[in-house]
């Protein structure tokens, strides 16, 4: 039950020791404090990490050519891979009913735009229908490449926002306009937006037949790109993009005369390989944030029980005029519980809300590539502080446990 002498009793030690007291609660309190800061900096970084992922889709497989390293029927090694459009065609037509978007790419990466008098060097990416949605591309003017512009070849452009804000100015004044690409005219008829920046932004897609075609390069094209059905569980994902890799890795190594065991003739990145990665790192920071921030509480807690250490020095002789009136055990417990928990607890609050103001004040206001939206879970938060509030108590419990045991004949001779 409440019992207001004791209140009084907490206040009136706490009054007598403010130094000391306002020391140990600055400890408890500098421990959650940190414990919330590295816990907003992890989900930072988690989130950051995440939406970089989110700007493509979040199953894509792309394959590029290599460089043999190992010798293999007869071949020697330094052979370069060159996929032919029939690679694209036999994988697609295997693995028809397991792939979701493909394209196959003609990519030239320094190409030479002009536009009257505004010229610039972009990327150029020769690329299927679907590739819009490999790269999470969302068109904001004018529409992408269809089918009917790879079919006959038409020299037609899609312009990312970067490249439409430097040759036209805008986003909008570009569509229907005839553009230079490395001496060939175009004409501009999208405009697209990448969740990826200006970096994504600053390229240009057209028909990759037309690209073929256009750079003399008859057959041949620089890579491929699949996406994988979606599935709602990220074990079962990982698994259907791992198999479909290795059966596509065991094709064309086939089809090109690769040794299986060569590493360096195929380059096939897994979108779902480098997030389960990247997962697996942010974890780990996690996790050391938590160790570090938990370390420093105990810390706290630790300062609290040598105060309390210290209190019941201070107060042997008081204490043992309590027993010597008939106070038992449990009440000198109680007594020194209860400052240690009142301390910790209160200590653990102010600590928790200046974490949390902290970020809330600045929080949106660091962005950056691979840290995002620090913030942290409340209850996460608030469970920490009724463990450290518990940890406070075990803190406490020794050294009220050892007044408990105090002889009054004892303590009376206290000096």
């Amino acid at each position: 039950m409440f019992n207001i002498e004791r209140w009084q009793e907490i206040f009136q030690a706490i009054a007598k020791n403010k130094l000391r007291t306002f020391l140990t609660g600055v400890s408890v309190a500098s421990g959650i404090f940190i414990l919330v800061i590295l816990l907003g900096a992890g989900r930072g970084i988690q989130n950051g990490i995440q939406n970089q992922f989110a700007k493509d889709a979040t199953n894509k497989i792309e394959i590029y050519p290599g460089i043999t390293q190992k010798e293999f029927k007869g071949l020697g090694i330094g052979r370069e891979t060159q996929f032919k459009n029939r690679d694209y065609e036999i994988v697609t037509q295997k693995f028809e009913n397991f792939i979701d978007n493909r394209s196959k790419l003609y990519s030239v990466w320094s190409g030479n735009i002009v536009y009257g008098k505004e010229t610039g060097t972009y990327r150029i990416e020769g690329v299927n229908p679907n590739y819009q949605f490999i790269e999470n591309a969302s068109v904001i003017a004018g529409r992408f490449i269809n089918l009917s512009d790879i079919e006959h070849f038409e020299k037609v452009a899609v312009i990312g926002k970067k490249v439409s804000t430097d040759l036209f100015k805008d986003t909008k004044s570009g569509i229907g306009k005839n553009i230079n690409v490395s001496g060939t005219i175009y004409k501009v008829v999208g405009v697209f937006t990448d969740p990826g920046g200006e970096r994504e932004e600053s390229r240009v897609f057209i028909p990759v037949t037309t690209a073929q075609r256009a750079y003399s390069a008859g057959e041949d094209i620089r890579s491929m790109a699949f996406t994988m059905p979606k599935r709602d569980n990220f074990d079962q994902a990982l698994a259907e993009s791992e198999n479909f890799s290795k059966q596509l890795d065991k094709i064309l190594k086939e089809r090109h005369d690769i040794a299986p065991d060569d590493e360096s003739a195929l380059n096939i990145q897994n979108s779902l390989e480098q997030a389960q990665k990247i997962y697996q790192l942010t974890d780990i920071i996690q996790a050391f944030f938590w160790f570090v921030g938990i370390l420093t509480i105990i810390a706290g807690v630790v300062g609290v029980g040598n105060i309390m250490l210290i209190v019941v020095k201070e107060r042997t002789k008081e204490i043992g005029i309590r027993k010597a009136l008939g106070a038992t055990p449990y009440s000198i417990i109680a007594m020194i519980l209860h400052e240690a928990v009142f301390i910790t607890l209160i200590s653990g609050f102010i600590g928790l809300i200046f974490g949390l103001l902290l970020w809330a004040g600045i929080g949106p206001f660091i962005e950056s590539d691979f840290f995002s939206h620090p913030e942290v879970d409340f209850n996460i938060a608030l469970t920490t502080v009724i463990l450290l509030t518990v940890a406070g108590a075990f803190a406490g419990f020794i050294p009220a446990y050892k007044a408990a045991k105090i002889r009054p004949i004892v303590a009376l001779r206290d000096e």
